[in-house]
């Protein structure tokens, strides 16, 4: 299959992109295009106008600056994995990124491309929520941020205006005082994930959690952000009971539903399992890395 007709425009710098959003509200902006090409190629869908951003090499950077990870837009996928700089100051990004389809993949595929693409069974956006990340988008009026909490909508739709673009993303930094974890469960290395989990765990003097973060992916019309099973961690240690506590809690999150590759009740027994496995990886980095 080939895409239906359209109009393409390649700008070279951001402004003249955002100029070009505002004409055009419609248009597809093309980052990576390695899940907008597909789409338009099967013709599932079918834009007038095509905005391709990869000649504006502003939005391509990655900086550790204030506790902040700060990604241009169009950073590839596999430039931020292998950034030094971003490992040390959140593993856990680079943890993420490994899992995304296939290296040839990532080598194409973008940082904001992904976060606006919206997929609720992708890694990146699980991450940013898990992180209570931000993007910074810009329009016509000007720039704004957004929370991750405030962007995801719905599978494959975001908050942002029609006229806007996805300038950066931001990813807080990890502390040393901090372990991490994502895992998930997939048919077939490469594939989207049946079902998730992004954990970031701190313990206290007590060795009982102090903070946690906890996401998922794969198991609803957005990524989740766990919040009752985080709730069911606080001020209690790693224990068998609650971890299956937290387990059950992330397990009532699951709002997809039954289909050929997964059911309904399957995805909540991967919930459940991923949620304990992830704490108890986050909290033996936790220790090596305080150790």
């Amino acid at each position: 299959m080939k895409p239906s007709r359209f109009e393409y425009f390649a700008p070279e710098s951001l402004a003249e992109a955002v100029a070009l959003r505002d004409a055009h509200p419609g248009a597809a902006v093309l980052a990576g295009g390695q899940s907008l090409l597909p789409i338009m190629n099967f013709r599932l869908g079918r834009p007038e106008q095509v905005i391709d951003l990869r000649k504006a090499s502003e939005l391509a950077f990655v900086r550790v600056q204030n506790d902040v990870v700060e990604v241009g837009a169009m950073t590839r996928q596999r430039d931020l994995e292998r950034d030094e700089g971003a490992a040390r100051a959140n593993p856990l990004i680079a943890e993420s990124l490994r899992l995304v389809a296939h290296a040839v993949i990532r080598n194409r595929g973008t940082v904001g491309g992904s976060i606006a693409h919206a997929d609720p069974a992708a890694e990146l956006p699980a991450l940013l929520s898990c992180l209570d990340g931000s993007v910074e988008v810009a329009g016509v009026r000007g720039r704004r941020r957004i929370s991750a909490g405030e962007l995801f909508v719905f599978h494959l739709t975001t908050s942002l205006e029609p006229n806007e673009v996805i300038t950066s993303v931001s990813f807080p930094a990890l502390e040393p005082s901090w372990g991490w974890s994502f895992l998930e469960v997939t048919r077939r290395h490469g594939d989207f994930a049946l079902a998730g989990v992004c954990a970031a765990l701190k313990l206290d003097g007590d060795r009982c959690v102090g903070q946690v973060r906890l996401a998922a992916c794969g198991i609803g019309t957005t990524p989740v952000r766990l919040s009752t099973a985080e709730e069911a961690l606080l001020s209690r240690p790693l224990t068998e009971k609650a971890l299956r506590e937290a387990g059950r809690a992330a397990a009532g999150y699951v709002t997809a539903g039954d289909e050929t590759q997964a059911s309904t009740a399957y995805r909540r027994q991967l919930v459940e399992a991923l949620v304990r496995r992830s704490l108890l990886r986050a909290a033996a980095r936790l220790e090596r890395r305080t150790s």
